[in-house]
């Protein structure tokens, strides 16, 4: 997993409001303990499949309330969790990686994502990034204002994220599929998860996505 954070200090401030550190590896960790131990039938994300989904939500045209996006973390379906079960820990740092990423979007920085190196090292990198982008698909089947901004504007840095998925999966997207095949394959890791990042904030770009005042 990438951890390059040249951003806002522990403890900064920016406009006179804190801002929260970004979670750490131990924090990281306890996150994915929270979401494997939401309770069936529900089916929760992966820290992987998360972040991909936070920034699906963060690239949206129009800011989606987190009480919105939110049950779809504990439940891919969005239905509720249990009456009394406590998930403020998880909330809480979800909201924290939420944070971290809509500052590093909005201000077009670089930011790097949960994606995790493979034990085996014979996988393509497209294996590693899969979870990622496959939450990023998730946030966009479910708010899919972002689609339907000007096709020109958004179907590079799609197509930069799309091409790690199976094309049968992409139905009804043949330009899409199109601008996929004209794309080299990424070299290694490395390669693919900056293309993450670029695609990420190229969409912000279409979308407008920008910092309150």
């Amino acid at each position: 997993m990438t951890r390059q954070r040249p951003r806002d200090a522990p403890g900064a401030r920016r406009g006179g409001v804190a801002v929260r550190p970004p979670l750490t590896e131990r924090e990281i960790d306890e996150l994915q303990r929270l979401l494997d131990a939401v309770p069936p039938p529900l089916d929760a994300l992966d820290v992987s499949a998360l972040d991909g989904y936070l920034c699906g939500v963060i690239v949206q045209p129009k800011r989606i309330a987190r009480e919105h996006w939110l049950r779809f973390v504990v439940d891919t379906d969005g239905r509720p969790l249990p009456a009394g079960y406590d998930a403020s820990r998880l909330r809480a740092l979800v909201g924290r990686r939420e944070d971290e990423l809509r500052r590093a979007i909005e201000r077009r920085a670089w930011f790097d994502p949960w994606v995790f190196e493979l034990a085996d090292d014979d996988g393509a990198p497209g294996d590693a990034v899969f979870p990622w982008v496959a939450g990023f698909a998730a946030a966009l089947e479910t708010f899919p204002d972002l689609l339907s901004l000007d096709e020109a504007e958004v179907i590079e840095p799609l197509a930069l994220i799309y091409r790690h998925l199976d094309p049968d999966d992409l139905e009804d997207a043949d330009a899409l599929l199109a601008e996929i095949e004209s794309l080299e394959p990424p070299a290694d890791l490395a390669e693919a998860v900056e293309g993450l990042v670029r695609a990420t904030l190229l969409l912000a770009d279409a979308a407008g996505a920008r910092s309150a005042p």
